[in-house]
Formats: C-alpha cells, sequence, structure tokens
C-alpha cells in the first residue's frame, strides 16, 4: 500500500490475532431460520432437501482455498458438523492463514458458505425461488479450544444437541401432523417429558420406533477428508514416480460421541 498523509487511520484497526497453538472451531448458525424456514415451505420435522443444501455448502468450504490449506491437517479444516440451520468448521493449530486474524477468517468462511448455499438453492428448492425479502443469512463465531479434549467434547455437545432436538421435533410434529393436535396442545404433552417417554409416544400411538429413523436426522452430518495415496501419471519412470495424496471430502451420519470414533479418523491429533 503506497504511503499517504491518510495511513494513519489504519492505526485505529484491531489487533484480532487469535491465539497461536490452538485449534479453532468456527460456528455458523442461520439467522431467523424458523421464520425463513416457514415463508419457503421446509417439509418437518426434517426436510432432507434443505439438510442436503446445508451439506453442499459445508462441503465448498472445505474445498476452498482457506478450506484445504497445506497438507498438513494441522493447518486446514479437518472436520465439519452440521444439523438444522448450523455449521461448525474445526481448523488445526498451525492455521496461518490472514495471520490469524479473526475477523478475516471468519467473514471468509461465511461467506464462502452463504454464497454457496444462495448458488445451489435451485438444484434444491427448482420450484421456489428466494426473493429479496427473505434470503437466507447466516451469523458466525470463533471459538478456540487448547486442548485436544476440548475440542472433541464440543463435536459431542452438538451431536447431543442433535438427539435431544430432533427427539423433541420428531414426537412434536407427529402429534400435530398425524394427531391432529394443535401446535400449543403438543408443547403442553410434551412439556416435562423425558426421552423414553417420547420414544413411547411415538411407538405407541403411531407405531415409529425413533431408533430406526435415518442416521442423518439423528445424527447430524459430519464431513472428513479421505486420504488417498495418487500417483503423477505423467511420469514414465517408476523409479522417479511422483506420489502425492489426494483429499476427497466425505460425509458420515455416524456416532462421534463414543471415543472410539475420535481413535479411528484423528489418532493423530490426540
Amino acid at each position: 500500500m503506497a504511503n499517504s498523509s491518510f495511513q494513519y487511520v489504519r492505526k485505529s484497526e484491531l489487533d484480532d490475532r487469535l491465539l497461536p497453538n490452538t485449534f479453532l472451531i468456527v460456528r455458523l448458525d442461520g439467522k431467523g431460520f424458523t421464520s425463513f424456514s416457514e415463508h419457503y415451505k421446509f417439509e418437518k420435522p426434517n426436510d432432507l432437501r434443505a439438510i442436503d443444501l446445508m451439506n453442499r455448502s459445508a462441503r465448498l468450504v472445505l474445498e476452498s482455498e482457506l478450506g484445504r490449506g497445506s497438507s498438513s491437517s494441522s493447518s486446514k479444516i479437518f472436520l465439519a458438523f452440521g444439523q438444522s440451520d448450523e455449521y461448525s468448521f474445526a481448523i488445526g493449530r498451525q492455521f496461518k492463514t490472514f495471520n490469524r486474524r479473526s475477523s478475516k477468517v471468519l467473514t471468509t468462511i461465511l461467506s464462502t458458505f452463504t454464497a454457496g448455499y444462495v448458488h445451489l438453492w435451485s438444484e434444491y428448492f427448482p420450484n421456489n425461488s428466494l426473493d429479496t425479502k427473505n434470503l437466507p443469512s447466516f451469523d458466525g463465531r470463533i471459538i478456540q479450544y487448547s486442548t485436544y479434549r476440548e475440542l472433541r467434547d464440543y463435536f459431542k455437545w452438538r451431536q447431543t444437541d442433535v438427539h435431544i432436538n430432533n427427539l423433541y421435533n420428531t414426537t412434536f410434529w407427529a402429534l400435530v401432523n398425524r394427531a391432529g393436535r394443535s401446535t400449543s396442545q403438543s408443547h403442553q404433552i410434551l412439556k416435562g417429558t423425558v426421552s423414553s417417554q417420547k420414544h413411547q409416544i411415538l411407538f405407541e400411538q403411531f407405531k415409529i420406533n425413533y431408533n430406526h429413523s435415518p442416521s442423518i436426522f439423528r445424527k447430524g452430518s459430519i464431513l472428513i477428508r479421505s486420504i488417498t495415496p495418487t500417483c503423477d501419471l505423467n511420469q514414465i519412470d517408476d523409479k522417479n514416480l511422483v506420489r502425492r495424496e489426494s483429499s476427497v471430502v466425505r460425509i458420515l451420519h455416524e456416532d462421534l460421541i463414543n471415543d472410539t470414533w475420535w481413535y479411528k479418523n484423528f489418532d493423530s491429533l490426540s
């Protein structure tokens, strides 16, 4: 940047660099998505189109330049988890893009995700165009964790939230849509109930075994990278064959509350 007499104004910028050697979680949440989902008539309790759209948007973040980082998992987005209208992205300790400035990291991920959501909307809702008075928007925050245990517990917390919310919503909308209850009546019926009672209502009144419902609804969506070795096919001499690693983003709907899942997928981070 060229020097000028006006350059002094830069001194007012905040130094918002994140702490070194910490895991970063960038969490995005839909803003006003209750009314947004009503306006665009999302199916209740779960709209697979909306979930798939969120997952595709998150995949774009992982596949972006910032998301890919370097070859090391400690400097890239190595894990993402989504449910409903929220998504969380985990970034490795050695991430140094933007000199770890929180404002730049957050706005880049937030804008990439939102742009993807808007761009892909018509693929999932071809008969329901976005209108300018009801555009999707997301807010975001960055959380820093100094230990691997805290990172794991964050994602366990988010998946536990999926279990609680989806069981409630599944029971609530069964009462509304299949039993003809009003929303206020359904809230009153479920008030103070525990998980076992909701399971009982679903099975006895609606013959629904909640544990057999799709795992994408019960467990949320996990995005991780699958690393596979590849070779440069342009090399003729096998002795000089260039070997590289190819990173492919996979989507899973598994139980990450169990530590076994973490040992299997991220043993190198512990």
